[in-house]
């Protein structure tokens, strides 16, 4: 227990001896840093700025002919500390606040000059023998010494290049309204040329087409990736297409044979309003009365629906009061044989009744032969 005891004190005298050690090193540090970490601020202007550059340049240069000459000076020689005009960090000065050429109410400039302030400080305490530590070199750092005579070197060109871009005219003022005009005008150019004449806006059609295209492309990759998820449901899908392309294509050529024939369905009482709802007797009357007064077009147009009557009453069409002249003459197969007097008559009461012809005896005269070569036995009373 005493030979522990003994060890503590023995460790505790030697970290108050390296903390001893280590203060007037930390202190010196601490006092070199109040000298210049802030130097405050200096409103200048454009030119003394660049004056302040030229002269922070002649600093880095005294410093590097201090830095070069202790290093000629022979190895056996005292050395003290270098000159505290050449590598001085205070000689940087305050930083500069740079007015800016843009009037009243622009912002100034900040320019800091921590990094030159840095250099200095360390190529000031450069010597050609290494400082004593306290500690000594901790093994396997990468923490190698700094060349002073790169830092300086690249201190000047950064000055250099500093003061170069200071030295370069101030751009124009910035115009807003002038710089949309102008970027107006040369879209105005640029869509005047040949090739922007026929470009358009998109229609609400276009539109409208896009987002139908854009919605079958969703729907056809969520169907993929059903697809690769579940084969099976490809093949039930494949069945369902073709199977309603067929009963389509059925229902298509039903359609066609259903329409490409006249159906002979029996009606009971005809519709109202249609042809055969009044007897066509009736028809050829009121015609032949029209002709006894001499109104030829009045008794072709009763002479007319009186055929038609027989016909829908003979159940060779049904009866529907909608149709026109044209569609009853369809219903007529091209074999059958009263399919000719029929569109002759047709003929002829188109061109009295609906084209405004005058008609005469002869076009009556005409109308009734037809009449007679349809099977009506008419003109004997």
């Amino acid at each position: 227990m005493n030979s522990s005891r003994a060890r503590s004190g023995v460790w505790r005298v030697a970290a108050w001896v390296a903390l001893a050690a280590a203060l007037p090193c930390t202190g010196e540090h601490a006092r070199a840093q109040d000298n210049y970490s802030d130097p405050g601020w200096h409103d200048v202007s454009l030119a003394a700025y660049r004056q302040h550059l030229l002269d922070l340049d002649a600093l880095v240069a005294g410093c590097q002919k201090q830095v070069a000459a202790q290093k000629a000076a022979p190895s056996g020689a005292s050395h003290g500390s270098p000159n505290p005009d050449a590598c001085d960090p205070r000689s940087v000065g305050p930083n500069d606040r740079v007015a800016q050429p843009g009037g009243a109410g622009s912002q100034p400039r900040e320019v800091r000059y921590d990094w030159l302030r840095n250099v200095l400080s360390i190529a000031g305490h450069h010597g050609p023998a290494a400082q004593p530590t306290v500690l000594g070199a901790l093994p396997k750092t990468r923490n190698q010494p700094q060349d002073v005579d790169a830092l300086l070197a690249d201190a000047r060109r950064r000055l250099e290049d500093d003061a170069k871009l200071a030295a370069q005219p101030a751009p124009a003022p910035w115009d807003e309204s002038e710089s949309y005009a102008a970027q107006h005008k040369a879209l105005n150019a640029i869509l005047a040329q040949r090739a922007y004449q026929h470009a358009n806006e998109t229609s609400a059609r276009d539109r409208i087409l896009e987002w139908i295209d854009n919605l079958l492309d969703k729907l056809f990759a969520s169907l993929m990736r059903i697809g690769l998820r579940s084969p099976w449901i490809v093949f039930v899908l494949r069945i369902l297409i073709l199977g309603g392309i067929c009963v389509a294509l059925i229902w298509f050529l039903l359609r066609i044979e259903w329409r490409s024939r006249v159906r002979l369905v029996p009606d009971d009482v005809p519709a109202p309003g249609a042809p055969s709802a009044r007897d066509w007797q009736l028809w050829y009357q009121d015609a032949a009365a029209m002709a006894a007064k001499h109104q030829w077009r009045e008794a072709i147009h009763f002479l007319y629906w009186a055929v038609i009557s027989l016909l829908e009453s003979r159940r060779l069409w049904p009866a529907d009061r909608a149709r026109t002249p044209r569609e009853y003459l369809g219903l007529l197969a091209s074999a059958d044989e009263r399919k000719p007097s029929l569109t002759a008559l047709t003929r002829s009461f188109e061109r009295t009744w609906y084209g405004g012809r005058a008609a005469a005896a002869s076009d009556f005269q005409a109308a009734l032969d037809l009449v007679r070569a349809l099977g009506l036995e008419v003109g004997k009373e």
